[in-house]
């Protein structure tokens, strides 16, 4: 998964870069508000870090103009702005999550990993709750599929998986990004079940005589998309 984090302390930026590289994110870093905001723009982040007080342009305002083209990217704020009303306005801005300065670093991770687990609102490629690539189109909030002319019906762990690796087409998504995504760290199974799960889902999704979708990417994870 990829993650954004704007902010000018370079003594946080980079030991908190680190951490969360070690923790298998993908980790950008910006250090002034307009550069966070090209970034967070142009890349596909599934999370923004975004400190309040910038250089340039605050994290606020970046935050607010995400919002207002409709994106729905999670945004956790990182700043020393403790009060209630500096609470209410950032969550006003369209924040999902707020942690004061200065923090430990479970708390964040573990701030990281819920927000990260919340099933994403897509941005352009939903309609009315569905999504399509590939010649496959998944409705989550009724656990179905459709390919041709096949009504193909998912569990709910099969459901969010395939909503996951539909949300990223064409990315390689490692097996512990998988992990973090579909179970807690008090329900992780153990390290066959996903495989298992993934096979469970190709029979469904791929037929005889269709293309494959889901492509393995040995010793990484997979990648969701037709190679065609």
């Amino acid at each position: 998964m990829r993650i954004l984090l704007v902010d000018d302390e370079v003594e946080l930026t980079d030991p908190l870069s680190r951490v969360l590289t070690r923790e298998g994110y993908t980790v950008d870093v910006a250090f002034d508000g307009a550069k966070g905001s090209n970034l967070a723009i142009e890349g596909n982040y599934d999370l923004l870090i975004l400190d309040w007080m910038l250089p340039k342009q605050t994290g606020l305002a970046i935050c607010q103009q995400l919002r207002s083209q409709g994106r729905n990217t999670p945004v956790l704020f990182l700043t020393a702005k403790d009060t209630v009303d500096d609470r209410v306005q950032g969550l006003d801005a369209g924040a999902d999550d707020y942690l004061v300065k200065p923090f430990e670093l479970r708390e964040l991770l573990a701030r990281v990993r819920a927000l990260l687990r919340r099933p994403a609102t897509f941005d352009a490629d939903v309609t009315l709750g569905r999504l399509q690539v590939a010649g496959l189109e998944l409705d989550y909030e009724n656990q179905l599929a459709y390919r041709g002319d096949r009504t193909i019906e998912l569990s709910e762990k099969e459901c969010q998986l395939l909503e996951y690796l539909m949300r990223h087409p064409g990315q390689v998504l490692t097996h512990e990004q998988i992990y973090q995504y579909l179970w807690t760290e008090a329900e992780k199974p153990s390290s066959n079940v996903l495989a298992a799960q993934i096979r469970l889902l190709r029979r469904k999704i791929e037929a005889p005589g269709e293309s494959a979708l889901i492509h393995t990417v040995y010793g990484r994870g997979y990648r969701f998309g037709d190679n065609n």
